[in-house]
């Protein structure tokens, strides 16, 4: 019988890799360390590592002439045929400024259309791969698209009323985690502080979502503009200027709105919230968001009537499509 003779050299080696396999694995370590750190940012998507802490830390990112000059040509030119008749869209809602009286009303110019997502012009915007590889850092990769406007903020006529008070847009949603919605806003033309570019409070997307209300103001206030109760004009915030084609995205507990203009034109620009088509819908019941809720509700009466029962998870329903991936609990 052949007799086993050990070799210390070849258990020492076996040793080695025995301790090694009871060590901690150093490279998770640190995946585990960085996915702790990143909170509202994915892998896989398009934001680099100073992008993704920036936005981790300040609740928006701007990335410059992201959408090009013929696109938004396009969806401008679209625009002006919802607005003058020539196409009709099922599901969208045009909104004009309450500024403007009643009279006037009927003629003056559309401020903003919603639910855009049924035209396969506006809705290209939503689909661009050059704004979905960025959202996919934020939802990953099954994305919805869930609420889309187009803005044409008005030259102020005196009221006041072409501005937009402070909010937090999740004030509307009624489907989380936070952590996975984004909007994606795309200036089409050179946005100032002159004709009321957007202003965010840094930072702000840290917190709880705040209770809104409409303000008490004036010159009156547009409708679903709702603005956070008590709110401190004397925060820090940031002017977001922007040419044509930049975009900034941003986290639905964001505090930011958008100042009065006081131009003579118009200032445009398209956007569309996103959302994992893995979020779920919540009851806002005894929540904050229930008074939106019944307003929304209300108005979706008043155009489908009231045989048609509609919950407010509902009428978000209509509003949603996939952009990317497959559907999931939305």
């Amino acid at each position: 019988m052949r007799k086993h003779v050990r070799c210390p050299m070849a258990e020492s080696r076996r040793l080695a890799v025995l301790k090694q396999h009871l060590q901690p694995n150093r490279s998770l370590q640190r995946h585990i360390t960085s996915s702790a750190v990143y909170r509202y940012t994915l892998q896989g998507g398009a934001l680099n590592e100073e992008q993704r802490r920036f936005y981790e830390d300040n609740g928006y990112l701007v990335i410059r002439r992201l959408v090009d000059n013929e696109n938004l040509t396009k969806y401008y030119e679209r625009f002006k045929e919802i607005c003058n008749g020539a196409v009709k869209v099922p599901f969208i809602t045009i909104m004009r400024d309450v500024g403007v009286s009643k009279d006037q009303r009927r003629v003056a110019p559309v401020t903003k259309i919603q639910g855009f997502q049924e035209d396969d012009v506006l809705f290209d915007y939503c689909t661009l791969p050059e704004l979905v590889e960025y959202i996919a850092s934020f939802t990953g990769a099954d994305i919805m698209a869930m609420h889309t406007m187009l803005i044409s903020k008005p030259p102020d006529p005196g009221s006041k009323t072409s501005r937009h008070p402070m909010h937090q847009d999740l004030h509307y949603f009624p489907f989380r985690p936070a952590d996975r919605i984004v909007c994606s806003w795309t200036a089409m033309e050179h946005v100032h502080r002159r004709n009321g570019c957007l202003v965010v409070v840094p930072g702000s997307h840290k917190g709880s979502l705040l209770p809104h209300e409409y303000p008490q103001w004036e010159g009156g206030v547009n409708k679903m503009y709702h603005g956070i109760q008590d709110y401190d004009p004397n925060a820090y915030r940031v002017h977001l200027e922007m040419e044509a084609g930049d975009t900034v995205f941003f986290h639905p507990l964001l505090i930011h709105g958008s100042g009065m203009n006081r131009t003579q034109g118009s200032r445009n620009a398209i956007s569309c919230h996103y959302a994992s088509s893995h979020c779920h819908y919540i009851d806002v019941t005894g929540t904050s968001q229930e008074h939106i809720a019944h307003e929304v509700q209300e108005l979706a009466h008043q155009r489908f009537g009231r045989t048609l029962k509609l919950e407010y998870a509902d009428v978000w329903r209509l509003r949603s499509k996939l952009v990317h991936g497959v559907m999931g609990t939305l």
